[in-house]
């Protein structure tokens, strides 16, 4: 299972997009991030789209998206 530090920057909130692995304190997706990277956009893009994200929340939610297609479950640090 992987350390939930590495993970401090997404959070599950049954109250927050259904439940869905968001950036701490947003409604922005883990996997609207994925997404987008996947479809071409740049981190630089991303950051300028949502400034109220970092660097490191667009990293960490790639990490949650690695671990999860590894077919691994675990539930992040509540931030």
């Amino acid at each position: 299972m992987i350390d939930n530090r590495y993970l401090d920057r997404i959070s599950l909130d049954p109250g927050v997009m259904g439940g869905k692995a968001c950036i701490r304190g947003t409604r922005v997706t883990a996997g609207r991030i994925v997404s987008q990277i996947g479809a071409g956009e740049t981190i630089e893009e991303l950051l300028a789209d949502y400034p109220y994200i970092e660097r490191e929340d667009v990293m960490q939610a790639l990490q949650f998206a690695a671990w999860l297609a590894q077919g691994h479950t675990t539930v992040p640090a509540e931030a």
